[in-house]
């Protein structure tokens, strides 16, 4: 998965491997149980994708090579383990450590996303 993200860190000329990149690859990963998560909390995928998207933004050249896991991540990452227990960390572990992290960006979208689903149409 963390493949996936630096794939979205260069596509988008970073440098780092942030939660927004994270976010990108859990979705389009497409794994059954993270999708289930996404469906149960009221998340619109393809709209959460392109949000995500939109706050990556695209970067400078870059001046070196190499590619950087924010702290962030790698707390993200540290949560996952966590909730691995010790088997192999799985897609929905990622999704469920972003969610739990709870202060990156990413986070933010998968919020406002839920909230959208849950706010009372205005008449």
């Amino acid at each position: 998965m963390l493949r996936v993200a630096e794939q979205e860190c260069r596509n988008h000329s970073h440098y780092y491997v942030g939660a927004e990149h994270l976010l990108v690859a859990l979705l389009e990963e497409r794994d059954a149980a993270t999708l289930q998560a996404l469906a149960e909390a009221g998340i619109d995928v393809p709209e959460v994708h392109a949000e995500a998207r939109r706050a990556l933004g695209t970067g400078e050249d870059r001046l070196w090579e190499g590619i950087l896991i924010t702290p962030r991540v790698r707390r993200i990452v540290s949560l996952a383990e966590e909730r691995a227990a010790g088997r192999e960390i799985q897609p929905i572990d990622l999704f469920d450590a972003l969610r739990a992290e709870g202060s990156s960006s990413a986070a933010e979208i998968l919020r406002r996303a839920a909230a959208r689903n849950t706010a009372p149409a205005v008449e």
